[in-house]
């Protein structure tokens, strides 16, 4: 089955406009971060998600407005608090891009583990949905493993019944390793989904830059006649467990063409074929 669409909000200059339209087009999910808009998303955002109370909502902590990053478990207390404060949910909390530390592994390690700590206080008494990581480069980078989030977060609880629901990544043509690896049964997404974790993939259109790299060719060989955009998301599409894609967009055009073209996966031998062509230059 192919992933669902959801809102993603770092790059939209109208969280709220986004929003609203993404959740009457039938969004499910809409992710944000403290630190989005400016430190403005949430603010804006609530008022919409009141409206929609069955969407279900991912945000961050780590990120701070005034630019600090910090995993430190009063920080994390401090910002998990105020966000359910602001958004009056969280279906997940994910401990946002880990890897932008200048710790080495085993104090990174420690690190995530103090964290996952405070949002298993948050989840055991029922104010989170549960908690997860969202990265940019923590998985390419061997920073961590899915195994190894799962042993921090068993950690954390104090048992295997922790409360680690789900990771997030960027999948596209630009970073196509998770999509290559998934593609053959391995890599953090296929160890997650095994894990029972929800999967993210986030920058479907790398920053909204993707569509300007490919080629006609390319495009043509993803999926005929299609537009760059379409090609973008039907190629995403078939990625293997892969449940929802994030997008950027405040219009309602781009949104239903975005979800179409994701409905509409390419078959599994020409992503092969693609990744064939990119693998050779």
């Amino acid at each position: 089955m192919s992933p669902v669409l959801g809102l993603g909000t770092y790059r939209v200059r109208a969280a709220a406009d986004a929003a609203r339209t993404a959740l009457t087009a039938g969004a499910q999910w809409i992710d944000t971060a403290p630190n989005y808009g400016h430190g403005r998303a949430h603010c804006g955002l609530a008022p919409v998600l009141a409206e929609y109370p069955e969407a279900k909502v991912t945000t961050k902590t780590g990120f701070h407005s005034d630019g600090r990053h910090s995993l430190a478990p009063a920080d994390v207390r401090a910002q998990t608090e105020e966000s359910i404060a602001v958004l009056g949910r969280a279906d997940l909390m994910f401990v946002h891009n880990p890897e932008r530390t200048d710790r080495d592994r085993r104090e990174l390690h420690h690190a995530v583990r103090a964290a996952f700590a405070v949002l298993e206080e948050f989840a055991h008494a029922g104010r989170i949905g549960g908690y997860g990581v969202a990265t940019w480069s923590g998985f390419t980078d061997q920073a961590f493993t899915v195994a190894e989030l799962a042993g921090l977060a068993r950690d954390a609880a104090g048992s295997a019944d922790h409360h680690l629901a789900g990771v997030q990544m960027p999948v596209s043509l630009v970073m196509v390793e998770p999509l290559a690896q998934a593609l053959d049964g391995t890599g953090p997404l296929v160890h997650a989904r095994d894990a029972g974790l929800a999967t993210f993939a986030s920058a479907p259109l790398h920053g909204g830059e993707l569509p300007g790299l490919m080629t006609p060719e390319l495009v043509n060989l993803i999926s005929p006649g299609a537009t760059p955009h379409a090609a973008a998301y039907q190629l995403i599409g078939t990625c293997p467990a892969l449940d929802v894609v994030l997008t950027s967009t405040s219009s309602r055009r781009h949104w239903e063409d975005a979800r179409d073209a994701l409905a509409q996966p390419i078959p599994e031998q020409r992503l092969r074929m693609v990744l064939d062509v990119l693998s050779a230059g």
